[in-house]
């Protein structure tokens, strides 16, 4: 699987990193400062369970804002499958930076890469299929940039980064506009060129509607399986070019049927709500 994944620009990542070490530092470390920790040091991170890392690149930059001295060597890269017992990076230098900086470190790559392997697993069970999966807005507020690089690493593509990506009429506003109609004829008038408009739907008439507005995607939100290829069929017999997005209470064990329908692309939250952290420790040496 291809990981040649970029990660966001430091200028919009060092802001967070550090106003999360003030958070976890406070008036300052009194533990590590107690014991008068200046001499040189090296410390080992360890996976307890198998899964995909990803954060590596952002742990070493953590410890780089505490102390530039201190070295981060990842031995694997982002996107690679590690297993138990494996050795993922080895870091040294000043050991109270080590220490301190550990706690905020581990809990990111842990939280990264709990995303990334429950990401690669559903993208696995329809490796062999032509749709596409995509991730959600249902991100932690303060972490999207980096949850949704963690889901790109598992082998996602990001859907929408945000409100200003593009236009998804969903059910509430259409529900407030009148109708789908109304949305999408007042939406071609006011939204900058070219941004796409999906709209969701769960009805034939809705489906009918928003081929009739000349939506660019249509969603079929929380269909029944069986209903599914008769949705699809609607929107072929009159467009090839409209992208259809199958979406809610998909599951590892309902995703490859789903897919089997020919729908173009299968959006999931669940990589982020319930993905658990993957165990990584830091032991030194």
């Amino acid at each position: 699987m291809n990981t040649m994944v970029s990660l966001p620009p430091w200028i919009i990542l060092d802001p967070l990193l550090q106003s999360w070490l003030r958070e976890d530092i406070g008036h300052g470390d009194r533990t590590t400062q107690g014991l008068n920790l200046h001499h040189p040091g090296h410390a080992d991170w360890i996976v307890k369970e198998a899964g995909v890392v990803a954060g590596l690149p952002i742990a070493g930059r953590i410890f780089s804002c505490l102390d530039p001295q201190i070295v981060f060597d990842s031995l694997v890269e982002d996107g690679n499958w590690v297993e138990p017992g494996q050795v993922i990076a080895r870091i040294s230098g000043p050991i109270a930076a080590l220490l301190t900086g550990e706690r905020v470190a581990l809990n990111l790559v842990m939280r990264l890469s709990g995303i990334s392997s429950l990401t690669r697993a559903y993208v696995n069970k329809i490796a062999k299929l032509p749709t596409k999966f995509v991730d959600t807005r249902k991100t932690t507020p303060g972490l999207r940039i980096l949850e949704k690089y963690a889901s790109k690493i598992g082998g996602a593509i990001n859907h929408r980064l945000g409100l200003d990506d593009a236009v998804m009429l969903k059910d509430n506003h259409i529900q407030a506009a009148g109708g789908i109609a109304l949305a999408v004829s007042q939406l071609r008038e006011n939204i900058p060129y070219p941004l796409t408009i999906e709209v969701e739907t769960s009805q034939l008439i809705q489906i009918e509607e928003a081929i009739a507005c000349g939506a660019d995607i249509i969603m079929l939100d929380n269909m029944e399986l069986s209903f599914i290829p008769k949705a699809i069929a609607l929107i072929r017999a009159n467009s090839k070019q409209i992208k259809i997005e199958a979406s809610g209470n998909i599951t590892l064990e309902t995703i490859h049927s789903v897919a089997k329908t020919g729908v173009d692309y299968i959006s999931s939250s669940a990589p982020v709500t319930q993905s658990k952290w993957l165990d990584i420790s830091m032991r030194m040496e």
